[in-house]
């Protein structure tokens, strides 16, 4: 397999997959792919940690790391978090309804609620890394390292960013939901272009993968182009490339793989869900982010609710909230397993047994190479 994503990063598979988990991003490394550590949110102290236990473990081989770098924010918190008492002043942009509405909802599904005090504090530092000065720390941190890829997960990524990538010899991806975005990635220096439909499980468009890829491929040629959005098997890898990608980049099927972060009682409702179960929401983030289904996302749509905030002040009322929801799912409160809830894709139906990740990747180029088997019978060709 010899794609421009294979010469690009000397891979063996043109296979890219985004997690949260280092273990992951390691194992589909050590397999013959290129594992993207996402960094969303991250202090630079704890990415520094995650950078370091990955360098450890993949003995030189490629990986890369996906920051987030939104080019628009809700104004009081970027204001905030420009502001002498950063964390205080973001916090307090919070408006207490919000709060309020948090709080009732712990009493509505008889879930102990957190220390609010504590999670906002909590969240806050996290918050903070979605402004602009956070992400540069997490740029700078993340280049000190030997990377093979930066990516932009969310909008055009900051002349910092290019400049400093570029100055390392360090290509630059960036994700898209539509071919203008991606017109405009090029113009700004990127390297790489990952078109992800509106399957794709986070933050996403509402192009489907298949009218997506092809348009992009067309716009930003001879920029090589990645397939994203619901992808998770090898017969989908096959029409990527067939589509005019150069490779995939695929994030939801590594959640429920063995070395997944995914809390347990999440990764069951994954393994029983179908591709229905899912929903864009700004429940989480504060930005349409495709999500499993749950009493959660309903009760931030539902008439009582005061409505998500903008990012990143929406994560910071969720992130602590929903580390207490899958704390005390675990312990079988049937109200905190109706809340829990994830970023998925609606790939989700094909999600159903927990393997490694090393054998995941095994498996889609196992059916990948199938897959061609029976276009060449169809084709005659030998």
């Amino acid at each position: 397999m010899r794609t421009d994503i294979c010469e690009m990063f000397g891979i063996e598979f043109p296979l890219l997959a985004f997690s949260h988990c280092r273990d992951v991003v390691a194992a589909v490394t050590n397999a013959g792919g290129m594992g993207v550590l996402g960094a969303v949110a991250y202090t630079p102290e704890r990415l520094e940690e995650e950078l370091r236990w990955i360098d450890d473990h993949v003995d030189g081989r490629p990986y890369g790391v996906d920051v987030l770098v939104p080019g628009r924010i809700d104004e009081s918190a970027e204001r905030a978090g420009r502001g002498e008492g950063g964390l205080g002043t973001m916090l307090a942009a919070v408006p207490r309804e919000h709060w309020r509405f948090l709080a009732g909802l712990f009493e509505k599904y008889d879930v102990p609620p957190p220390d609010l005090d504590r999670a906002r504090r909590s969240r806050g530092r996290g918050g903070t890394q979605v402004t602009k000065e956070g992400a540069t720390e997490l740029i700078e941190v993340s280049l000190a390292h030997p990377i093979r890829l930066i990516a932009s997960a969310l909008g055009t990524p900051p002349p910092l960013m290019v400049d400093k990538a570029k100055a390392a010899g360090i290509p630059v991806a960036a994700l898209v939901g539509t071919a203008e975005h991606a017109r405009r990635q090029v113009a700004a220096g990127v390297d790489l272009i990952v078109a992800q439909g509106g399957e794709a499980g986070g933050h996403t468009g509402e192009i489907s993968t298949m009218v997506l890829v092809p348009e992009v491929v067309d716009t930003v040629a001879p920029v090589p182009v990645l397939a994203a959005g619901g992808i998770a098997t090898g017969r989908q890898m096959a029409a990527a490339l067939a589509l005019g990608a150069s490779g995939v980049w695929c994030g939801s099927v590594w959640l429920t793989t063995e070395e997944a972060e995914t809390p347990p009682v999440v990764k069951a409702k994954l393994l029983a869900a179908t591709s229905r179960d899912t929903v864009r929401s700004r429940a989480r983030t504060g930005k349409p982010a495709r999500q499993l289904r749950s009493a959660w996302t309903e009760e931030w749509e539902g008439p009582e609710s005061p409505g998500p905030l903008g990012m990143p002040l929406q994560m910071i009322v969720a992130h602590g909230a929903m580390a207490q929801i899958d704390k005390i799912a675990e312990t079988g409160n049937p109200g905190a397993r109706e809340l829990a809830n994830y970023f998925v894709g609606q790939c989700v139906g094909l999600m159903n047994t927990v393997k490694p990740a090393r054998q995941v990747v095994y498996d889609m180029i196992e059916e990948f190479a199938d897959a061609l088997d029976r276009l060449n019978d169809i084709t005659g060709a030998d």
